[in-house]
């Protein structure tokens, strides 16, 4: 068994079949191209940034990986998803992933534009839907993932996602080295979408307070916040985190005071490093996530791990 020739490979034209994730305001051009330009497939994160500053991202993207395939995440819920929409198209972006809802209206334009189209789900139901809709591929994402998560485990979706689909699965949540990879091809996933260790790659850009959080994160470190607003997310554990943890818990926060402290949190972790106000998002799986390296280390390392031991 190869851990690197898959349906994946050939569907979007990479030489590992890994994705890093569109986190929102971290994923940028830098970190994207390093990991396209590895050998992955990089995404820029749509979240609800500016088109302006979402065309440049893309261009500047494009001029780094030299006609190497890259993606766009779009957050269904984003205010400006109809730009972004039509911006893929506009700018030739080769692959799209979508998160938090259903892409069916765009989907005809965009597989006319000659997209690959991948939505991230967390069910089977949104994955059958995606499929007849015309998903070419769609990445099952557990609950250990960072950010907004579902309920179901990695180990628990992946495999049911991929009985009840013919296009491929790429598996999320929770996959930090080759170990995670070998286990999600035995689970019948094509590939994997990695966040949480690329946030300790030395090309992303999220403020030094952050990397050191990852790098420093045990394994109970991380805490979902948000489930009272229906929107639950992971974090690493802080002061604020715990804090709303709590308050969401014994309610003394209200979903929409939750609301109001939560707003622009993601922006002062990644840009500020505040630690008061700040909102650290971040997989489970970070205790396992122990030191930063270039991108391509990183992919290089986990899938020669992986290769191993696939080979026994």
């Amino acid at each position: 068994m190869t851990t690197k020739k898959t349906r994946i490979t050939d569907l979007l034209g990479i030489e590992y079949p890994i994705i890093q994730g569109g986190m929102a305001w971290i994923a940028e051009h830098t970190l994207a191209a390093a990991v396209t330009n590895a050998g992955g497939l990089g995404l820029i994160a749509g979240g609800s940034a500016p088109i302006d500053y979402l065309r440049e991202q893309i261009r500047l993207t494009k001029a780094a990986v030299g006609g190497k395939p890259f993606g766009v995440n779009i957050m269904l819920m984003s205010p400006n998803a109809e730009e972004l929409a039509q911006l893929v198209i506009d700018e030739g972006v080769p692959v799209v992933t979508t998160g938090a809802g259903n892409p069916g209206k765009y989907m005809a334009a965009w597989k006319e534009a000659g997209i690959k189209v991948i939505p991230v789900i967390p069910s089977v139901g949104l994955a059958k839907r995606m499929e007849r809709a015309g998903a070419d591929a769609v990445v099952a994402e557990g609950t250990e993932s960072g950010g907004h998560i579902g309920e179901n485990t990695t180990m628990c979706l992946v495999p049911q996602v991929v009985d009840a689909l013919e296009i491929p699965v790429i598996a999320a949540g929770g996959i930090a080295d080759g170990r995670g990879i070998a286990a999600s091809l035995m689970l019948g996933a094509e590939g994997v979408q990695v966040g949480t260790r690329f946030l300790a790659s030395e090309e992303c850009q999220i403020h030094p307070t952050y990397k050191e959080l990852v790098v420093k994160a045990k394994d109970t470190d991380s805490v979902v916040t948000g489930r009272s607003t229906g929107h639950p997310c992971r974090n690493v554990k802080t002061r604020f985190s715990k804090k709303l943890a709590s308050g969401e818990m014994n309610g003394s926060i209200t979903p929409d005071e939750f609301e109001e402290l939560t707003l622009g949190s993601l922006r002062k972790a990644v840009k500020d490093g505040n630690l008061e106000e700040g909102s650290f998002l971040c997989g489970a799986i970070a205790g396992m996530v122990n030191d930063i390296k270039p991108a391509k280390e990183i992919i290089e390392e986990m899938f020669a791990q992986a290769e191993e031991l696939l080979s026994k």
